[in-house]
């Protein structure tokens, strides 16, 4: 958690981004993704759904939660909304959305049928359907926003795969958080499971929702 702050919170007064100014929108977008992926959380440790490794965390839990957990759900948007103003700063800030709209319909209905395929693994039911109907709304709305959107997305995959690899254990011996077989399809990408990455996707899409609906209200 520490690493993954440090640089997004040292460049925040950086005089090109100013990252520091837009802190006061950032923080109601958190708030209210966290409204639906904390009770995802407790409900899913609850059911062991995904167990936390008591060797990796401090042993303070408010709520069946690891307090690293909590701060997962502050920090990661955090930096990840960083990489959304510095790409937006430094190419073009809203892609030609035509593409994009379609990929987000394909994904939403690739997702659905997923969703149905699979109806009996918890985990891969509630995040597929989560997103695919997020998606479809997105498809529906069209922001200019969208084409940023996924390219934020896109790059923040690459933090993504590093940080996930040691919680999941793709890079040490013990992962950090595991999961139970019975509630995901088993497809990983090194030893994270594919629905973190949407479900990644879909934490980045009500955060930056939110955020740039503020912003253009500002």
């Amino acid at each position: 958690m520490l690493l993954s702050l440090a640089y997004p919170l040292a460049q925040s007064f950086e005089r090109r981004i100013y990252y520091y100014k837009k802190w006061h929108l950032l923080l109601p977008s958190i708030l209210l993704m966290m409204l639906l992926f904390i009770p995802w959380d407790i409900w899913f440790t609850h059911w062991s759904v995904w167990q936390f490794n008591s060797d990796y965390i401090c042993g303070l839990k408010v709520v069946l939660l690891p307090i690293e957990e909590w701060l997962f759900f502050i920090i990661i948007p955090f930096a990840c909304v960083f990489i959304h103003e510095v790409l937006n700063y430094f190419f073009n800030k809203e892609l030609e959305s035509n593409a994009y709209v379609k990929i987000s319909f394909v994904l939403a209905l690739i997702l659905a049928v997923s969703s149905v395929i699979w109806s009996e693994k918890l985990y891969t039911l509630v995040c597929f359907s989560l997103t695919s109907v997020s998606l479809f709304i997105l498809s529906i709305y069209q922001p200019k926003w969208i084409g940023s959107f996924f390219r934020t997305y896109l790059v923040s995959l690459i933090p993504f795969l590093i940080i996930n690899g040691f919680l999941t254990g793709s890079f040490n011996e013990t992962p950090i958080v595991s999961y139970s077989s019975n509630h995901i399809i088993g497809a990983r990408i090194l030893n994270i499971p594919i629905e973190d990455s949407m479900y990644c996707l879909l934490m980045l899409l009500i955060v930056i929702a939110v955020y740039e609906k503020k912003s253009t209200l500002k």
